[in-house]
């Protein structure tokens, strides 16, 4: 009975290959992280908006198909003339691209903020299906291994243990959440990261429709 019960615990898989992110359609997996290291020009131009004037992108990517290049030439044209900027613009278009093959989404919800303090800093589970989260400058998000901290007592600041798994800057994760089929009660468990004295550049995408 004991191991039944422990092959039912929510897995987390991660690896350096962007293959990883498939995985996470898998019953059982509720986090799937490709640790990659960001490109130097990318690397760079995150750092340029992170410590610029503040940044709170927040637009709807329609595709025609799941498979269509989502269109984002427009997106922060304001720094066209920057460097890394192609860079940084192909690189978010590749991320839209992947999170909609992987998922048949034709509706894309892209935000891009920069953030000098914890926006959710309680351990928390997302009431989403499926969210890409992807730090481009500055410390990651911050995740729980299943059983590090009773569910029931998420939000509670007492509950929460001495450490947490942390997400390396320009690793991509795709969260599990509640409303993932199959997935209730097993969102993965995360939190933003505690300030740690440099401004944060935030990516999310999630599954509209």
């Amino acid at each position: 009975m004991r191991e039944a019960l422990i092959r039912r615990l929510p897995r987390q898989l991660c690896a350096d290959s962007p293959a990883v992110l498939a995985e996470v359609l898998e019953d059982g997996v509720n986090m799937a992280l490709w640790q990659r290291r960001l490109s130097r020009p990318v690397e760079r131009f995150a750092a340029r908006l992170a410590r610029g004037e503040p940044l709170a992108v927040s637009q709807v990517v329609e595709l025609e198909h799941p498979e269509a290049e989502p269109g984002l030439g427009r997106l922060l044209v304001a720094h066209a003339g920057a460097e890394g900027y192609a860079e940084f613009v192909a690189d978010l278009t590749w991320l839209v691209s992947a999170y909609a093959c992987l998922i048949d989404a034709r509706r894309v919800g892209l935000r891009l903020r920069s953030l000098e303090t914890a926006m959710c800093p309680r351990f928390h589970v997302d009431r989403v299906p499926l969210r890409l989260v992807t730090t481009y400058c500055g410390i990651g998000s911050q995740w729980l291994r299943e059983g590090a901290m009773a569910r029931a007592r998420l939000g509670d600041a007492s509950a929460e243990p001495g450490e947490a798994q942390q997400i390396d800057t320009g690793a991509v994760a795709l969260f599990k959440g509640e409303k993932w089929l199959g997935n209730e009660g097993a969102g993965i468990v995360h939190r933003s990261p505690r300030p740690a004295g440099e401004p944060r550049l935030l990516l999310t995408l999630d599954w509209l429709a």
